[in-house]
């Protein structure tokens, strides 16, 4: 039977999920920034919190007792707010002079996009990135082929993820009436969260993200078999966490959507 409520759009997240495959930016300039304070941080423990808005990221990171106990001893006193300001601008100083760089788009996103957009579908956006980074993604996407119809960072608004309100941003720019009508599509248990908690469809997306966290080199060239045990630990963990869908890669998007839209109600 035909669902009453086709969907109308599509909220895609940035890095990890529609350009910088593997999501290393991000990664990399957290990691740098914490080597200026002393204090080394692994791959594995900025992902964890990946997708939140990047000073809240950060605050995480410190939270973790492992770090928290690293930066005490270094510092000899427990880290306050006005060390995640400095983190901030340090993390913000390594991002800028390397984003560009981050900035093609993940396989199939391109040609998934513009199928969606034949078929009369929006495309929104949400990120943990600000609005000042955005504005250096946006036109290198661009020229190398994406840019949706509307991008949303968490600026101005209350929260970032997990909380809803960058989706219902989107809702509102893209004229979407019922979130029955939106799909989250992203690549962390955060993107999830947020999907989950604005009561959209939500979908993880596994190849080319942050939980996966391999370079495109290094899906091809791994072993397939331990490519695949990857692959089904992300799919767990994304469908433990509630996804309603967990795809491997872009292209298999659009065949989601129909199922939802058809699907019995």
């Amino acid at each position: 039977m035909l669902n009453k409520k086709q969907i109308e759009c599509v909220i895609m997240d940035w890095a990890g999920t529609t350009v910088d495959f593997g999501c290393f930016a991000p990664v990399n300039a957290f990691m740098k920034a914490f080597e200026e304070i002393g204090i080394s941080i692994t791959a594995e423990e900025v992902r964890i919190p990946m997708g939140m808005a990047k000073i809240e990221h950060i605050r995480q990171l410190l939270r973790m007792e492992r770090i928290s106990k690293a930066y005490k001893n270094i510092h000899k006193r427990d880290w306050n707010e006005e060390d995640v300001v400095n983190l901030n601008l340090c993390f913000e100083k390594y991002l800028f002079s390397t984003l560009t760089e981050y900035t093609t788009p993940v396989p199939y996103v391109v040609d998934t996009v513009s199928l969606l957009r034949r078929k009369g579908i929006k495309i929104g956006s949400t990120t943990g990135y600000t609005r000042a980074m955005m504005d250096v993604v946006e036109p290198s996407a661009r020229a190398k082929g994406y840019l949706p119809d509307n991008s949303v960072t968490p600026d101005g608004l209350p929260k970032g993820r997990p909380a809803p309100f960058m989706i219902y941003r989107n809702m509102i720019d893209l004229n979407i009436e019922s979130t029955d009508c939106v799909v989250k599509v992203g690549d962390t248990m955060e993107d999830i969260r947020e999907g989950l908690n604005a009561k959209v469809w939500t979908i993880g997306v596994i190849v080319g993200s942050s939980e996966l966290g391999l370079s495109e080199a290094e899906v091809v060239d791994i072993p397939e078999t331990v490519l695949d045990e990857k692959i089904a630990a992300v799919k767990r963990k994304m469908t433990e966490a509630g996804a309603h869908y967990v795809i491997n890669t872009m292209n298999e998007l659009p065949e989601i959507i129909e199922q939802i839209n058809y699907q019995t109600l």
